[in-house]
């Protein structure tokens, strides 16, 4: 039975063990390979041809030549791209891997590397009303789109994974639901179609590093960390009634788009990350599949690869995926709030920054003197010691002649004089460690935690009552304590409060733009909730088969706007990748709840920029019916590359289509739904096409907000479409008599027709040396 294993969590097999077994079954002599080996990939670029068999045949041909016989290649290659690209990865040297990259065909040979995780009422908060059945949003709910989530795995007993009321597996559905450890055919269901999992590039990478690890995960797709189920489960979970987070948080628990269907791709492991090998499969096979929506939640970190780099797995896996029709959603990263840390750059990917939502927990603190202060803390039913003694790190400091009690950091309190207390730490940098410092204390003696911190979005767990203030809050605690003789103070239960505080703001964590790849490319694209959201995860004991956790990151902000792409493309089945990323940009919100724009949180607040929110916060009412879009082939996308340097013969390479990058198109005049001129010096034109999806005869007057010190002109400044004429381009000119090298200016450019609003956002820095290029 499926709760057999479930309840004998000491049988869970340990990753060391697994990569034995697994190199057993897969009778892999590791002995027989040289020491040095690696994981390598080649990649080939686009496929020569449609048979996958005869693509596959090749890659054993091109090993069999490199290694001199077949069976020294049937066990070096651990993969075959065959689907959407044509590639393979395979166990070598770096004497081998410098030979087989001058074979004829072969584009790059790179090492494999790893990649990391981005780690109920946001939809609600969004506008997508379960009761309210009025529009295409809430009719289709996503019916017959398949959403491919490149992540962790899947725990396929929680609820939010039920098929009840799904509609059969869609006709184009080609995959599989793979076998492996807890995990059979029966956990895939009309809302799970299928599920793969991809662990060779992982488990090579782990072995190299000779490291011994006791981390538990799965040779299966069976989540073994939880961070996939709660992705999937943000993108289409199916409804689930009194969900909470430990009492927390209660309510309806849904995806975004509860009625498409999920196809599982474990690339992403507990013990290594995911790996290029991994990431580039599971988009290999993803495309094979024949999924409408791919989300992932995963990235590089800066310096940033070029497009055509087999180093971004993610954005050569992405090319292919988009030049198949598959609209490719990822997550922007969580190195904010520092500028140009944005990763997932290129320009055919949505890239997602992460929002608070109006849902909020706050925990009062009530001193001896009958003060109340307030936190927020997610620890419920912990608070139970009444007044007990509170204390300041820095008097219990085991070692006075450093600050390192101030922020409680390891083995830095006194637990003589913490034991039995409430301690007072105060962060010294903006860097979240409540956990840490709750440790800290716990493993003192103490019985709760006050961690005055830098604003940061997202909370956590501790195993003591651990309550989050802000620097003025802390001081104000730190006074009545050096104020009192005997300080006393009580930590209350968290409460959960919707609607009292102004929202969204962009997470202190979110990563920035601009991107340092390709500045001309506005990035991110837009901003979707990412902070304190509760979905599906890995049970936390064995007395549960479901379980729901609280998780913070750009990781949730992805799988909202891949539910939202779901919807749009149930509702619009014919519209491109780029159609659908420019109706969620041209119609996002940068408006709070109370009235006013948006805010980000950082170093310092302010009013969020382009660069912190791209187009702006999400709103799917509206994003279903945009009015016009701004449309982009792949042969655009091509241009691009060419515009970027690169040469016809690598794009070809890449593309396997002969390419002449002989035009002179600049990368700013890619028809994206936003215009960034990252050196604009005196005047430059750019020029877009937008295509109407309305009303068919239509008129749209332009509205013209120019970034401060730029002049803005658009001709026409009235498009007007009917019958006959659908698409139709204008021309934006900005000018500029300032002197001086500057910082980004923004504005925006929006068309109306009376009922609809397509706003594009504008980022335009002028330069003032030299030595600068014109645009």
């Amino acid at each position: 039975m499926r709760r057999d294993w479930i309840c004998a969590r000491k049988n869970y097999t340990l990753v060391v063990l697994a990569l034995c077994l697994l190199q057993h079954h897969l009778h892999v002599s590791i002995l027989l390979v040289e020491a040095t080996s690696e994981v390598h990939i080649v990649y080939l670029g686009g496929k020569k041809n449609d048979d996958p068999a005869s693509t596959k045949k090749f890659h054993h041909q091109m090993l069999t030549t490199l290694l001199g016989s077949k069976e020294a290649a049937y066990k070096s290659i651990i993969y075959s791209y065959k689907h959407g690209f044509s590639g393979f990865a395979a166990r070598l040297t770096e004497s081998q891997a410098e030979a087989i990259a001058e074979f004829p065909g072969v584009v790059q040979v790179i090492r494999n590397r790893i990649h990391k995780l981005h780690t109920t009422r946001s939809w609600d908060f969004i506008g997508i009303h379960q009761h309210l059945s009025g529009n295409l949003l809430t009719k289709s709910m996503g019916k017959g789109t398949i959403i491919g989530l490149i992540d962790s795995g899947v725990w396929p007993e929680s609820k939010s994974f039920n098929d009840e009321g799904m509609d059969p597996i869609p006709t184009h559905w080609k995959g599989i639901c793979q076998q492996g450890e807890h995990f059979n055919s029966t956990n895939c269901n009309r809302k799970i179609i299928g599920a793969r999992w991809f662990g060779k590039g992982a488990i090579e990478h782990f072995k190299n590093l000779n490291k011994t690890n006791t981390v538990v995960d799965f040779l299966s797709p069976r989540d073994g960390i939880g961070h996939g189920t709660h992705t999937a489960s943000t993108a289409a979970g199916y409804f689930v009634k009194r969900v909470n987070y430990r009492g927390l948080a209660s309510g309806l628990a849904r995806g975004g788009a509860p009625l498409a269907h999920l196809a599982i791709y474990k690339a992403c492991w507990a013990f290594e990350g995911c790996t290029d090998a991994d990431l580039l499969k599971a988009f290999d096979k993803a495309i094979h599949d024949g999924v409408d929506i791919l989300s992932l939640s995963v990235g590089n970190v800066t310096p940033l690869f070029s497009y055509v780099d087999q180093r971004d797995s993610i954005a050569i896996g992405s090319f292919h995926a988009t030049a198949k029709g598959i609209t490719v959603v990822c997550s922007a990263g969580n190195d904010g709030p520092i500028s140009q840390t944005i990763v997932n750059t290129a320009p055919w990917l949505i890239t997602v920054a992460a929002t608070t939502i109006d849902r909020v927990f706050p925990t009062a603190i009530t001193l001896g003197n009958n003060h109340t202060l307030w936190g927020q803390s997610v620890d419920i039913e912990k608070h139970k010691h009444g007044f007990v003694g509170i204390i300041y790190s820095e008097r219990i400091a085991l070692d006075r002649t450093n600050d390192s009690a101030k922020d409680c950091q390891p083995g830095s309190l006194n637990a003589t004089l913490a034991s039995g207390k409430i301690v007072l730490c105060f962060s010294k940098s903006d860097q979240k460690d409540i956990e840490s410092a709750s440790n800290t204390v716990q493993e003192a003696g103490g019985v709760g935690l006050i961690f005055a911190q830098f604003p940061n979005d997202g909370l956590a767990s501790c195993d003591i009552p651990c309550i989050r203030v802000g620097y003025e809050v802390g001081t104000q605690i730190l006074s009545y304590i050096r104020k009192a003789r005997f300080p006393i103070a009580k930590l209350s239960d968290p409460k959960t409060v919707i609607g009292k505080w102004v929202s969204p703001r962009v997470a202190s964590f979110s990563a920035r733009g601009p991107s340092s790849m390709t500045p001309e490319v506005l990035k991110p694209d837009i901003a979707a909730p990412g902070v304190d959201i509760i979905a599906a995860f890995r049970p936390r004991d064995t007395k549960h088969i479901n379980g729901y956790a609280l998780l913070s990151g750009t990781s949730m902000a992805c799988p909202h706007v891949a539910g939202i792409a779901a919807l749009i493309k149930s509702a619009h089945p014919n519209w491109s990748p780029s159609a659908i990323k420019s109706s969620l940009v041209t119609t996002a919100s940068q408006t709070g709840t109370d009235g006013t724009s948006i805010s980000a949180e950082g170093l310092t607040r302010k009013e969020a920029d382009p660069f912190d929110i791209g187009g702006g916060h999400v709103d799917p009412n509206k994003a279903i019916d945009p009015g016009l879009i701004f449309d982009a082939s792949t042969e655009d996308y091509i241009q691009f590359l060419c515009s970027l340097g690169y040469s016809s013969a690598s794009i070809t390479r890449l593309t396997k289509t002969n390419i002449n990058c002989i035009t002179k198109t600049h990368g700013v005049n890619l028809n994206l739904p936003s215009i960034t001129i990252p050196n604009l010096k005196r005047t430059a034109t750019v020029t877009r096409t937008v295509t109407n999806v309305g009303h068919i005869n239509s008129k749209y007057k332009a509205l013209v907000q120019a970034p401060p010190g730029i002049k803005m002109t658009v001709e026409p400044q009235t498009l007007s479409f009917n019958i006959t004429t659908q698409i139709l381009p204008f021309k934006v000119t900005f000018f500029t008599t300032q002197k001086l090298h500057g910082d980004y200016k923004f504005g925006s450019l929006t068309w109306t027709d009376g009922e609809h609003l397509v706003r594009s956002p504008i980022a335009i820095r002028v330069i003032g040396f030299e030595s600068y290029n014109d645009v």
